[in-house]
């Protein structure tokens, strides 16, 4: 809202803007200033450049809220802000910009209202609302003199609260469909040369105290395994072993040189009593500049700036639903993945019971995004109404049920343990499942109307008026000249 205030207030539309941009800005460096040490000045270069996306917006604020706002100004800005604030989500959502790390949405996480609200919209809605109630307040606190507009900022506060009540109210809930247990294993941070051996030993010394713990699945992180198990048969046995001791399937993931294909793949590898299942998922979704480097002919340079990748992974072609122990289907992502809404809405659609986030943020332990990145597996779970494990090397590591509630205690950034789940499974189909981002394509209809109407309006204004027709001529006495006389 003081965001909204200051650029209603600016004396130019070109000021404001401005006002969008530095906006902007600022949000992008505060939602990723973590990534400071990775990519120095770079994350500034980056936020500047995504912060002009709001540009347009903060003129629309003007346009809409500035000066004294007439009662139908007021009612359009309700539509159009968070339709607006949608567009710069959607675009900065590409994976190439970023992706959809950030989402305004997403910081209601912890909000049951508006994770009932993610089931029937997804992240889309909750951002809309979001903007939309701060529009409404912005509009009655704006200027004293515009009481005529108070009546639609009022009116589309109480539509939201509506909105609100009816999602919780009417929209599906998850069935619930009984329990799996799934353990995480989180080895903790490991430096140095032989790092990657002295993680695996760890990781096996720690699933290795869960047997007799009469569990159906084990995930551990990202990266997990730094050898292709095809090069590595000592390696794949000894995972094999594990998963007879424990008598549970293992869900590893692979960051390493394929033997069957060229290139580099984080791969999620399903490994069972009887060895490697066959079922494996290759990462699609790569992060700029940690995994590749976008354009890397003109962007090579940044390897030596920050820490981005010195050679590019190669992605995954598809989507796999995976089928474990007694009948149960889980839908891997890895990593910067569980921020895409349409990945885990795509695995919910093919049958996935569970939805299995494997991770590491290792590289940021002391900042906001282990948190960060936990909390998307809560909106993920509410979208979908599935149950969701988001599995780190280093954490956070933790565990969503089917409308987004917290199950058991999160592993923290400094622990090197493991944590058993009672994982609630859940049938139905969420509204979000079934009708996909229908936000967005309302937002993008409001600004065609908006388009639309300020077309016709500028018309209006710069068609000439048609010219009057000459008065008829008069006699002396004032009465019309008439021929003849």
């Amino acid at each position: 809202m003081p965001w909204l205030l200051l650029t209603r207030s600016a004396p130019t539309g070109r000021r404001a803007a401005l006002d969008g941009w530095l906006g902007g800005l600022g949000f992008m460096v505060a939602v990723h200033h973590w990534l400071l040490p990775s990519l120095h000045v770079f994350t500034l270069v980056i936020a500047a450049l995504l912060g002009l996306l709001w540009a347009p917006w903060g003129w629309l604020v003007r346009h809409l809220l500035g000066g004294t706002p007439s009662p139908g100004r007021a009612g359009a800005a309700l539509l159009v802000l968070p339709s607006g604030w949608l567009m710069v989500e959607l675009v900065r959502s590409w994976e190439g910009l970023g992706g959809p790390w950030g989402l305004l949405g997403s910081s209601q996480w912890q909000v049951e209202p508006a994770l009932r609200l993610a089931s029937v919209g997804g992240v889309w809605l909750v951002s809309a609302l979001v903007v939309a109630v701060n529009t409404g307040v912005a509009a009655l606190v704006a200027d004293r003199a515009a009481r005529a507009a108070r009546v639609p900022a009022l009116a589309g506060l109480l539509a939201v609260a509506a909105a609100t009540s009816a999602a919780w109210t009417w929209s599906p809930r998850p069935d619930p469909a009984g329990h799996v247990r799934v353990a995480v294993v989180q080895p903790g941070v490991m430096n140095g040369l032989g790092a990657a051996d002295q993680r695996f030993a760890r990781e096996e010394q720690l699933t290795r105290s869960l047997a007799g713990h009469d569990l159906d699945l084990v995930v551990w992180g990202e990266s997990s395994v730094a050898h292709d198990l095809a090069d590595r048969p000592d390696l794949a046995e000894r995972i094999t072993a594990l998963s007879r001791r424990i008598d549970a399937d293992i869900l590893v993931n692979v960051d390493a040189r394929r033997s069957d294909r060229p290139g580099i793949f984080k791969s999620t590898v399903l490994v069972g009593p009887e060895g490697p299942t066959g079922d494996r998922y290759d990462k699609m979704r790569l992060v700029p500049f940690g995994e590749y480097v976008p354009a890397r002919s003109l962007l090579g340079w940044a390897t030596s700036v920050g820490k981005a990748a010195g050679e590019d992974r190669r992605r995954g072609e598809r989507p796999v639903v995976m089928d474990v122990g007694q009948g149960l289907r889980v839908g891997p992502l890895v990593c910067f993945e569980s921020a895409f809404p349409d990945m885990s809405r795509h695995l919910t659609r093919e049958g996935a019971q569970v939805l299995l986030a494997q991770s590491a943020t290792s590289s940021f332990q002391r900042s906001w995004a282990p948190e960060q990145h936990a909390s998307l597996a809560a909106v993920r779970a509410a979208e979908t109404g599935r149950p969701m494990v988001h599995a780190t090397l280093t954490g956070v590591s933790a565990v969503y049920g089917p409308s987004g509630e917290r199950v058991g205690k999160p592993l923290g950034t400094s622990a090197s343990t493991t944590a058993e789940y009672e994982v609630p499974l859940a049938t139905g189909t969420t509204l979000y499942v079934r009708f996909g981002d229908w936000p967005v394509h309302a937002a993008l209809g409001v600004l065609a109307l908006l388009c639309l109407a300020e077309g016709a309006r500028a018309y209006r204004f710069r068609r000439p008026a048609p010219e009057q027709p000459a008065p008829p001529a008069r006699t002396a006495h004032g009465s019309p000249a008439h021929p003849g006389h």
